[in-house]
């Protein structure tokens, strides 16, 4: 088992019990994981919970396990698995998930409806039941995280505890003038290489993405109305599903429906977008600007954070933010709009915002990199 042994991994678990879910005395909280993860990593965050008067449960997961339960299981064993799930978290006042897998791929050869089954009746019962609550997403960095992202164990270490502890107090700060603007704003139109799409965002809720839901953080959300998305989007960063990565994938849109999809992985991706109804919708779009978090590295918590992008996810919306649209999935889709990736536009109701992933106009630019990192 990897061990990590790094005092700042105190400072994660501070974060994630005050900060993200802000844990109250007398408050239950399901700390959920895989044994993959450094038992170490679990005790910090168990003692943070225990220091501010909470109560602490912990949920061991071993994705080769998993991998068993579902290749042999079935609709009546998936049923009971969602029952018993909700019923655990609704005992819950909070949510802490850890994930950090050996093997990012060890469900890749699950056949594909069997997932699909899996995923519809226990994953989405088990989504729906945590937004109901405070929770909190987080990767602990091992050495499978850092070979994904092509870099040694202990420049991965370094990157990831220097992404995770942005000043979110400034950074959401920094946020509200967008916040306000996204929340007057009527339609959007994105531009760039092979992509011209535009949606209408009108009386839709809009999120900060402060740390309270994600740990790295530093992104805005809302969702478009349903069937209002209309254009072409080519997606320059990769995207990962069903154990595959998805390249140079590029979707066309008609009132809101995906009706054209390429990618190299053709089969698989019509696999995906035939989830289900919703999975042909989007359900999120967000704009991206953590200034420490400047390149993909295959793993979509990081990846939706990059500096100067924005993306979209197919499948289903969040609470706070409604367009309707459910789905067993939520499938986000990114794209980096800096110049190093050929650019692109940004507009609101026609006023240009963004270009080439900063911010142009003044009541913005406090969320440009050098501004966020300004001491």
């Amino acid at each position: 088992m990897f061990v990590l042994k790094d005092p700042r991994i105190q400072r994660i678990a501070e974060l994630l019990v005050n900060h993200s879910i802000k844990v109250q005395p007398n408050e239950h909280v399901l700390v959920q994981t895989n044994t993959e993860i450094e038992i170490s990593v679990v005790r910090e965050i168990i003692n943070e919970i225990h220091k501010v008067g909470g109560f602490a449960h912990v949920d061991l997961n071993d994705s080769v396990v998993t991998r068993q339960l579902v290749l042999g299981g079935g609709n009546e064993q998936f049923k009971v698995l969602a029952e018993l799930e909700v019923n655990r978290l609704a005992k819950m006042d909070g949510y802490i998930n850890l994930r950090s897998p050996v093997n990012s791929s060890e469900f890749v050869d699950i056949p594909d409806e069997k997932f699909d089954m899996y995923a519809k009746i226990y994953g989405t019962a088990q989504s729906e039941a945590i937004f109901k609550k405070k929770w909190v997403t987080t990767r602990i960095p091992n050495p499978s995280m850092a070979q994904e992202a092509k870099m040694s164990t202990e420049a991965f270490e370094d990157f990831y505890f220097d992404i995770c502890n942005v000043d979110y107090k400034k950074l959401s700060e920094a946020m509200d003038p967008l916040k306000e603007l996204m929340e007057k704003t009527k339609f959007v139109e994105i531009k760039g290489p092979r992509t011209d799409l535009s949606m209408s965002i009108e009386n839709m809720g809009v999120i900060k993405g402060d740390g309270i839901d994600n740990i790295p953080d530093g992104e805005i959300y809302t969702a478009p109305i349903r069937d209002s998305v209309n254009g072409t989007i080519t997606f320059n960063t990769p995207a990962h599903a069903m154990g595959v990565t998805f390249e140079n994938l590029s979707l066309t849109f008609e009132k809101g429906k995906v009706v054209k999809a390429t990618a190299n992985y053709q089969e698989k991706l019509n696999e995906m977008l035939n989830t289900d109804d919703g999975a042909r919708y989007v359900g999120e779009f967000a704009l991206a600007f953590n200034p420490k978090v400047k390149v993909p590295m295959n793993n979509t918590l990081f990846d939706e954070k990059i500096d100067g992008s924005f993306h979209i996810a197919l499948g289903y919306c969040f609470e706070e933010a409604d367009n309707g649209n459910k789905s067993a999935i939520h499938w986000d889709l990114i794209s980096i709009q800096r110049p190093d990736y050929g650019g692109g536009e940004i507009y609101f109701d026609g006023q240009l915002i963004r270009k080439d992933g900063r911010f142009v106009i003044p009541e913005l630019e406090g969320l440009n990199p050098e501004k966020i990192l300004a001491e």
